[in-house]
Order: C-alpha cells, then structure tokens, then sequence
C-alpha cells in the first residue's frame, strides 16, 4: 500500500490500536479481533518481546490489516521495523531523524510532541500527523483544543487516556485519529481469546469517532435563513 493510501486509511478509520503481544498467535489474534470489529489497523509497539517478528508475520499472513510499529526509539530500530513490512512509524516523543527516516523512506509517520513547540517542529519536517502524548496527563480534550487554536491544519492523534468516556470529546476538540491500547484490545481478552469482545469494543469506538465526526460536519452546514 502506498503512503497516501496508509494515511488515507488512518484518516478514514480514526482509531490506532496499540497492540501488545508476546507470541505469533496473540498478536494474530489481536490483529484479526480488531479487524473484524470494524478497524484493519494494528500498532505494535516495540515494549512488546520479539516485536519485530511480529510485525514481520502480521504484515505476510493479515494482508488486510495496516501493520505499524510504535515506541521507536533509535533509527537503527525503525530501520529494522521498515525492512519487517511496518507501513507507519510512530514514536512517544519527537525525534525529528526518525521522521526524515521516515520522509526519505515515503513512509507514514507519526511523531510523538506534546509542546507547542514539539508540535510545530514535528510537523515542519515532514511528520504526516503528530501523536500528542500522553493527552490525559496534561489536560486531555482541552489540550487537543488549546493546540487546534494555532495549529487548526496540522492533523493530531490523540494517545494516552482515551477511553469510551473521553473518546467523543477527543473527537471533538480536534483530534483526527486516536491511540487506543488496553482500552481496546485489553490483555485479559487476548490471553483467554475473548475476541467478540473485543469486536465489540472496536465496533463501540468506530461508533463514538462515526458520531463525533458526523456532530462536527453538523456544526458547519449552512443554517437555512426563512424569508
């Protein structure tokens, strides 16, 4: 898939499931779960063991899912994670030579940044969106607003403390996708194959990201003025 169609699908789908697995089989099982509920999208993170293997069986054997690699920390690693089939990057904090790693490769990448200045850089090299993180900590929907007043056309992700209850709000106040980890694919439901739910919680926050977004392009219609 190429960069724009990678960053397409992000955009459309809106959700980044943060995948944290320790063998083939449960991140398989984890991929094909959040698939099947509505999101062919799956981050792995580099905290989990062997994640680079993993990420090399996601991208052979689920064709279907946009296979990632998240918490890179050095270019060495992400290097790695490109030549295993991650079709995005992504990294907690900004590291401006993984996102020209990222530019030269015409590859999608997601740089971490939580300052104003953070941000601007971020996106000035090239990052194609820019994960804000860790949202909750530092004011959570209203961080993502106060950052949209002077940065209305550079795309966030909101990462760290989203849940059901603060996915809509996140939507909301800007956010044009959102990090997701346990409170999507939750440990519990990969160690004992609970996949319905979460195919459930999958559908539930397509469903808050669908009506969030569908409330904003409310907000803007025209309002019809009578005669």
């Amino acid at each position: 898939m190429k960069k724009a169609e990678v960053r397409a699908r992000i955009e459309e789908i809106g959700i980044i499931p943060a995948v944290r697995a320790s063998t083939d089989e449960d991140a398989s099982f984890a991929a094909e779960a959040v698939a099947s509920g509505g999101i062919p999208i799956v981050e792995i993170t580099l905290t989990t063991p062997g994640a680079i293997a993993l990420i090399t069986h996601l991208a052979k054997f689920h064709t279907n899912v946009l296979v990632g690699a998240g918490t890179i920390l050095d270019i060495d690693t992400a290097k790695r994670c490109l030549d295993a089939g991650a079709q995005f990057l992504t990294d907690p904090c900004l590291d401006v030579e993984l996102v020209e790693l990222a530019v030269k490769q015409d590859v999608v990448v997601l740089a971490g940044a939580l300052t104003p200045t953070e941000v601007i850089t971020a996106w000035k090299a090239g990052s194609d969106f820019v994960k804000v993180f860790p949202c909750a900590q530092v004011g959570g929907e209203a961080y993502i607003r106060a950052l949209k007043g002077p940065f209305p056309k550079i795309p966030l992700v909101a990462a760290g403390g989203v849940n059901q209850q603060t996915a809509t709000d996140f939507i909301l106040a800007g956010a044009s996708a959102l990090g997701i980890g346990g409170e999507l694919i939750p440990r519990t439901a990969i160690v004992k194959r609970q996949a319905e739910q979460v195919r459930e919680l999958s559908r539930r926050f397509m469903r808050l990201v669908r009506a969030a977004r569908e409330r904003i392009a409310a907000s803007r219609e025209p309002v019809a003025i009578s005669k």
